[in-house]
């Protein structure tokens, strides 16, 4: 069966799997502290706060991959590896700091509507 408006499920797919990448909470994070610079894992780690080490590897690998950091390994020794953002993930971060900082705005508003929403559903 063919879908009934294939460009718009095309279009769909394509936001979706944008939105996977750019969604979760440790994307966010770390490619807001990364709009300040390079910076090496350790210190990104530091900075990002809660992040396990796998889980930062695993968010910057994404990240590398979908084109929005580069990662530059600096021959010493031990090597010395930095990560930045690429012009693609500078452009990600309007969105992103327009998203989070709607969500600073707005917590105590969602917090109520849960409330509500909860005490009528209980």
């Amino acid at each position: 069966m063919l879908p009934r408006h294939p460009l718009r499920t095309e279009d769909c797919r394509a936001v979706s799997e944008i939105l996977q990448r750019v969604g979760d909470k440790w994307t966010v994070l770390v490619v807001g502290k990364l709009g300040n610079g390079p910076f090496r894992f350790n210190e990104l780690r530091s900075a990002v706060g809660g992040i396990s080490q796998k889980m930062l590897t695993t968010t910057l690998r994404g990240l590398e991959r979908d084109g929005f950091v580069t990662r530059t390994v600096f021959p010493t020794i031990p090597p010395r590896v930095d990560y930045e953002l690429t012009d693609l993930g500078y452009e990600l971060l309007v969105p992103v700091g327009a998203l989070g900082e709607w969500a600073r705005k707005n917590t105590e508003r969602v917090k109520v509507a849960r409330e509500k929403f909860d005490a009528m559903h209980s």
